[in-house]
């Protein structure tokens, strides 16, 4: 059967929601699983698009916070295509932006803002959706305002900079009734999601070993956030690395339980005197199977391969925001190309709309960040760390 056929086979029959909401769940309650065709349903609860009544058929604002280059170049184009949010407002510290995106996207004055009238977004119902695109730093201060502004969350990946800034914003959304997702735009993507399937359904057997990389070399100004590591919490392992350990875990279905590490050599100290250049682990998982993950500033990489008992697969580029390729010992994954940033936030407004939870919640970017804080806990002491997620 060719992968178009079993692709939209599944999808019409809405098997693979069916099947995400049947695997098994991490220690944290979380479904792992994401190749649904949908948000996953609160509890029990069961709603009918056809019961949902107006409230449920109307497009829920977004304003973005931090207008830099994935906000522009990637948010913004993709909310030009959603069915279910559009570009409601902004909030950014450069007027010049400001002037330019909203002649531009036509939006009124009273939803923009700057960091210093963020708050006053509490009283503008034209904005349900706060999406926070600044660097990785500022990620917890920004979600846990826009909670008290009683606005659903999306923060970009990494959640934070530390588990403890992922946990406080968690109990903010959780104390104020708002909703918190993370930007995890490849749970939308289609040939990642093949790539949940044949992992976690074992379609080839059990799988023995994943491996995976991403990297690119960094040739921007070394004064850029991304360097500074209160800012960023780190180098490429929290901007890039983050994307191997996401797509070990869906491969399998699991969380790891221990880890090695090491950190690469720095060859550019003008760049690399806050964070690391490359770093290179290992995660060993229950049933056996490892990961073997890198990624650097200095090299060009987007792996992300498994091999079980009976095949194997492989997809590169795996990670980028388009022309994503795919193959398995079978043949060529003939899967489309989609706007994973539409998809993912469209996503998102559906749970909000219809009171049910995101497949890429808080609880997943918190785990996600203490197994980023075990990787670099294992490269710095050089022992074998075990995760506790």
């Amino acid at each position: 059967m060719k992968q178009t056929d079993f692709y939209f086979r599944h999808n019409r029959r809405e098997f693979l929601k069916d099947f995400s909401l049947a695997l098994g769940v991490t220690s944290l309650g979380l479904p792992l699983v994401s190749f649904a065709s949908g948000c996953q349903p609160k509890g029990e609860e069961k709603q009918e698009q056809s019961a949902q009544g107006t409230a449920q058929n109307k497009k829920l604002g977004i304003a973005l916070v931090g207008l830099g280059s994935y906000a522009t170049h990637q948010l913004a184009p993709a909310l030009q295509e959603t069915e279910h949010c559009y570009l409601a407002g902004i909030v950014t510290g450069t007027p010049s932006k400001a002037k330019e995106w909203k002649r531009k996207y036509k939006i009124p004055d009273k939803n923009i803002y700057t960091y210093d009238t963020y708050d006053q977004i509490a009283d503008n119902p034209d904005i349900d959706i706060i999406y926070i695109v600044l660097p990785n730093g500022m990620h917890a201060e920004y979600t846990v305002r826009g909670a008290k502004a009683k606005k659903h969350i999306i923060s970009e990946k990494p959640m934070a900079t530390s588990a403890a800034d992922c946990q406080r914003m968690l109990d903010a959304c959780r104390e104020h009734n708002v909703k918190l997702s993370i930007g995890y735009r490849l749970h939308f993507e289609p040939h990642n999601q093949r790539v949940m399937e044949l992992g976690q359904q074992q379609v080839y057997g059990p799988v023995k070993e994943v491996e995976a990389a991403d990297s690119f070399v960094f040739t921007g100004n070394p004064n850029a956030w991304r360097l500074d590591k209160k800012l960023a919490g780190g180098g490429p392992l929290m901007d890039l690395g983050i994307y191997c350990v996401q797509g070990a875990i869906y491969t399998l279905g699991q969380s790891p339980v221990a880890i090695t590490a090491k950190f690469g050599q720095v060859t550019r100290p003008d760049y690399f005197d806050e964070v690391e250049q490359s770093i290179s682990w290992e995660m060993e998982f229950p049933n056996g199977a490892v990961a073997k993950c890198r990624s650097s500033y200095n090299d060009n990489e987007g792996l992300l391969s498994g091999k079980a008992e009976k095949g194997w697969w492989k997809l590169d580029p795996a990670y980028s925001y388009s022309g994503i390729k795919g193959e398995t010992s079978e043949g060529t994954m003939d899967l489309p190309q989609v706007n994973q940033q539409a998809r993912q936030m469209d996503d998102f407004a559906r749970c909000v709309k219809e009171n049910k939870e995101t497949r890429v919640p808080g609880e997943m970017g918190l785990r996600d960040v203490k197994i980023l804080e075990a990787i670099y806990e294992a490269a710095r002491t050089g022992k074998r760390v075990e995760v506790k997620v």
